[in-house]
Protein backbone atom coordinates (compact mmCIF):
# COMPACT_ATOMS: atom_id res chain seq x y z
CA UNK A 1 0.00 0.00 0.00
CA UNK A 2 1.30 3.17 -0.85
CA UNK A 3 1.72 5.69 1.78
CA UNK A 4 -1.73 7.54 1.53
CA UNK A 5 -1.08 10.18 4.15
CA UNK A 6 2.07 11.70 2.42
CA UNK A 7 0.01 11.37 -0.79
CA UNK A 8 -3.13 13.32 1.11
CA UNK A 9 -0.85 16.05 2.68
CA UNK A 10 0.92 16.66 -0.83
CA UNK A 11 -2.75 16.94 -2.35
CA UNK A 12 -3.80 19.49 0.51
CA UNK A 13 -1.01 21.70 0.53
CA UNK A 14 -0.73 21.68 -3.23
CA UNK A 15 -4.16 22.93 -3.12
CA UNK A 16 -3.95 25.50 -0.34
CA UNK A 17 -0.69 26.80 -2.29
CA UNK A 18 -2.54 27.49 -4.99
CA UNK A 19 -5.03 29.53 -3.50
CA UNK A 20 -7.75 27.46 -2.51
CA UNK A 21 -10.28 28.35 -0.05
CA UNK A 22 -9.55 27.17 3.61
CA UNK A 23 -13.32 27.97 4.75
CA UNK A 24 -15.49 25.58 3.06
CA UNK A 25 -16.57 21.64 2.24
CA UNK A 26 -15.06 19.94 -0.12
CA UNK A 27 -16.58 17.14 -2.17
CA UNK A 28 -13.69 14.63 -1.69
CA UNK A 29 -13.85 11.10 -4.20
CA UNK A 30 -12.15 7.99 -3.28
CA UNK A 31 -11.78 5.80 -5.99
CA UNK A 32 -12.09 2.26 -6.18
CA UNK A 33 -11.46 -0.35 -8.48
CA UNK A 34 -11.10 -4.15 -9.70
CA UNK A 35 -10.84 -6.58 -12.87
CA UNK A 36 -14.08 -9.02 -10.97
CA UNK A 37 -17.12 -6.92 -10.80
CA UNK A 38 -18.73 -8.57 -8.10
CA UNK A 39 -15.57 -8.24 -5.82
CA UNK A 40 -16.10 -4.47 -6.62
CA UNK A 41 -19.97 -4.86 -6.01
CA UNK A 42 -19.41 -6.38 -2.69
CA UNK A 43 -17.23 -3.61 -1.67
CA UNK A 44 -19.95 -1.18 -2.95
CA UNK A 45 -22.83 -2.31 -1.02
CA UNK A 46 -20.21 -2.95 2.17
CA UNK A 47 -19.48 0.71 1.58
CA UNK A 48 -23.29 1.78 1.55
CA UNK A 49 -23.88 -0.02 4.68
CA UNK A 50 -21.29 2.00 6.33
CA UNK A 51 -23.10 5.07 5.46
CA UNK A 52 -20.84 6.10 2.51
CA UNK A 53 -22.40 7.93 -0.69
CA UNK A 54 -21.92 5.28 -3.49
CA UNK A 55 -21.76 6.15 -7.06
CA UNK A 56 -22.35 3.64 -9.27
CA UNK A 57 -20.14 1.21 -10.27
CA UNK A 58 -18.75 1.43 -13.97
CA UNK A 59 -16.49 -0.06 -16.69
CA UNK A 60 -13.06 1.78 -16.96
CA UNK A 61 -10.56 1.25 -19.73
CA UNK A 62 -6.88 1.52 -18.80
CA UNK A 63 -4.34 2.98 -21.72
CA UNK A 64 -2.89 -0.52 -22.70
CA UNK A 65 -6.84 -1.22 -23.11
CA UNK A 66 -7.29 -3.15 -20.30
CA UNK A 67 -11.21 -2.92 -18.84
CA UNK A 68 -11.80 -2.68 -15.38
CA UNK A 69 -14.23 -1.87 -12.88
CA UNK A 70 -14.54 1.28 -10.72
CA UNK A 71 -16.71 3.26 -8.38
CA UNK A 72 -16.37 6.28 -6.45
CA UNK A 73 -17.10 7.26 -2.77
CA UNK A 74 -17.92 11.36 -2.19
CA UNK A 75 -17.57 12.61 1.05
CA UNK A 76 -17.60 16.20 1.92
CA UNK A 77 -14.94 17.38 4.17
CA UNK A 78 -12.83 19.64 5.54
CA UNK A 79 -9.74 20.29 3.57
CA UNK A 80 -7.49 18.95 5.85
CA UNK A 81 -4.93 16.06 5.91
CA UNK A 82 -6.08 14.48 9.28
CA UNK A 83 -9.58 14.62 8.41
CA UNK A 84 -9.77 13.41 5.03
CA UNK A 85 -7.28 10.61 6.51
CA UNK A 86 -9.78 9.05 8.74
CA UNK A 87 -11.94 8.19 5.61
CA UNK A 88 -8.97 6.78 3.52
CA UNK A 89 -8.04 4.98 6.86
CA UNK A 90 -11.63 3.40 6.72
CA UNK A 91 -12.15 2.66 3.43
CA UNK A 92 -8.74 1.77 2.24
CA UNK A 93 -9.31 -1.43 5.05
CA UNK A 94 -12.42 -1.60 3.45
CA UNK A 95 -10.67 -2.15 0.12
CA UNK A 96 -8.32 -4.85 1.51
CA UNK A 97 -11.22 -6.66 3.75
CA UNK A 98 -13.15 -7.13 -0.22
CA UNK A 99 -10.07 -7.51 -2.42
CA UNK A 100 -10.31 -4.67 -4.13
CA UNK A 101 -7.53 -1.57 -5.05
CA UNK A 102 -8.73 1.96 -3.10
CA UNK A 103 -7.16 4.19 -5.93
CA UNK A 104 -6.97 6.96 -3.49
CA UNK A 105 -8.66 10.09 -3.58
CA UNK A 106 -9.30 13.53 -5.26
CA UNK A 107 -11.42 16.90 -5.00
CA UNK A 108 -11.30 19.91 -7.27
CA UNK A 109 -9.51 23.43 -6.60
CA UNK A 110 -12.30 26.09 -4.52
CA UNK A 111 -12.19 29.95 -4.58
Amino acid sequence: MENWREISEDIVESLLEDGSATDKLYEVEHHFVCEDFKKLENAALAAFRLGYDVEDPAELELEDGTKIWGFDIVVEAELDADVIMEDVDKLAALAQEYNVEYDGWGTYFQE
